[in-house]
């Protein structure tokens, strides 16, 4: 049996780790609820505007003209946009994103992979790390977003991206994100950013959505307008899905490490108590023996 001294170091050592996960977890809750709020505000819009966006692209595609950003090519060459976390004590958010990136590539891309036609372009330490020390192509990193994750900072990313499909340096460009639904659940998504998608009607469907727009003031001022702006609402609401996924993978893996640290607890304080039984009861032992003898 452990001697006491030990015991007590690891319920030290055990108390001193639950406080920190314990604050952990309420730094972690505190920010999840300002980046729940920005999120949850977001998505009505941007729906909205995928919708209007997959829409426009489908009347563009049948109408004459259309917008550098709605063509589909053959994809020879691909940009995988990989959304992690900074920091780590998350839980399991950094490695699903790596693991699903991973597949994607080698399920869909792999012909491009292995004729370096396939680049990756980073947010968050975590990713930007591991591609960066295996067979990959970085592109860009961008893990300062987080400091300031606004609308203006990330329209830059997102502006650069778009630039680099129009300039036909990129045939088409995913997004590979948690998305957050609630703070113990985060989606794994893989998105096509990039060309437009057209919008999907399933065969049978009752409802079908009216492409048949008025273009006011012309077609081309909302092709060179709406679009572009569109495109980077749609890549500023994954960053904020990601980092309010962030903070709620945070929050529940803090709150289990406090709890695992509670039950470890109480195992060592058992065993505490019956290590200092057990020396209590060898000492009357002794005790006892000693005078047995001085009586002989």
């Amino acid at each position: 049996m452990a001697n006491l001294k030990e015991v007590r170091t690891r319920i030290a050592s055990v108390k001193s780790t639950q406080q920190i996960t314990s604050a952990m977890k309420m730094v972690a809750a505190s920010k999840l609820r300002r980046a729940q709020n920005a999120i949850v505000q977001m998505r009505p819009y941007a729906a909205k505007l995928k919708e209007i966006l997959q829409n426009l692209s489908s009347s563009l595609d049948s109408q004459d003209g259309g917008s550098i950003y709605t063509g589909q090519r053959e994809p020879k060459k691909v940009l995988i946009v990989t959304i992690s976390s900074n920091r780590g004590l998350c839980g399991a958010f950094n490695a699903n994103v790596i693991k699903l990136a991973e597949k994607t590539i080698h399920n869909k891309y792999q012909e491009q992979y292995n004729s370096g036609n396939l680049s990756m372009l980073t947010i968050g330490k975590k990713v930007s790390e591991y591609f960066g020390k295996r067979n990959y192509q970085i592109l860009d990193t961008n893990d300062q977003i987080f400091d300031e994750l606004n609308f203006e900072n990330v329209s830059k990313i997102s502006q650069k991206v778009m630039d680099l499909f129009a300039k036909k340096e990129f045939d088409r460009v995913e997004i590979i994100f948690n998305q957050f639904k609630n703070a113990a659940t985060q989606i794994l998504v893989c998105e096509q950013f990039l060309p437009v998608e057209k919008l999907k009607v399933e065969e049978g469907a009752l409802h079908v959505s009216n492409v048949d727009y008025i273009f006011e003031p012309d077609k081309a001022e909302i092709v060179n307008d709406l679009i572009p702006k569109t495109l980077k609402i749609q890549f500023y609401k994954a960053l904020l899905d990601s980092y309010a996924a962030e903070h709620g993978a945070r929050m529940t893996a803090m709150h289990q490490a406090t709890d695992n640290a509670q039950e470890l607890l109480k195992v060592l304080n058992l065993t505490y108590n019956k290590a200092r039984q057990a020396a209590i009861t060898n000492e009357i032992l002794e005790i006892v023996s000693g005078a047995e003898a001085l009586k002989g």
